[in-house]
């Protein structure tokens, strides 16, 4: 039987293991530093919860996630083209031309809901009644409506039946804009 007596500096080892444990943390904000500053440079150039050349579909998962960031972020939306289903619904101070394609978000527990929506023109909108259920593609344009307010140029839109699941649900408040979403 073969005994080795290995002799160990303790304060030696542990200015090692230290200074291995601060290189390692150095590393590591270093990366989340270069990823958060590279992430901010990069999303104010560009959308990244739309893509900028196709149209986009909205649905009842990533409908008031897209809304939401579209009102608070216009300036970066404006020329992305969008479909999406809704019904029609019309305030007394819209003009003639103007309705908004509205869905119900379910805002507590027991069905409670408020409606939500975007403002969208369209030429011929007195040809849609009131809750009419239809499905348009538009163009998001910046305009005025009591404020600076996306609005969807209507380019295309069709009568369409009322879905299985008519309702939307609140933003999630973990809801990052990312390039997953293009």
């Amino acid at each position: 039987m073969f005994i080795y007596n290995i002799k160990i500096n303790g304060s030696k080892t542990f200015k090692n293991f230290f200074i291995g444990i601060v290189i390692l943390v150095i590393i590591i904000v270093g990366i989340v530093s270069f990823r958060v500053f590279q992430g901010a440079s990069n999303s104010s150039s560009t959308s990244s919860c739309l893509p900028q050349n196709k149209i986009t579909k909205l649905t009842t998962g990533n409908y008031t996630n897209i809304l939401k960031t579209v009102h608070e972020n216009i300036d970066n939306y404006v020329g992305i083209q969008i479909n999406f289903t809704g019904y029609v619904y019309r305030v007394l101070d819209l003009n003639e031309n103007q309705f908004i394609l509205a869905r119900n978000m379910i805002i507590s527990s027991d069905f409670q809901s408020v409606i939500v929506g975007f403002l969208c023109e369209f030429d011929n909108s007195k040809d849609f009644e009131n809750e009419t259920w239809v499905e348009l593609t538009g163009t998001i344009t910046k305009g005025d409506y009591h404020g600076d307010m996306p609005i969807i140029k209507v380019t295309e839109i069709k009568k369409v039946d009322k879905p299985n699941d008519e309702f939307v649900y609140p933003p999630d408040e973990s809801y990052i804009p990312t390039s997953g979403i293009l």
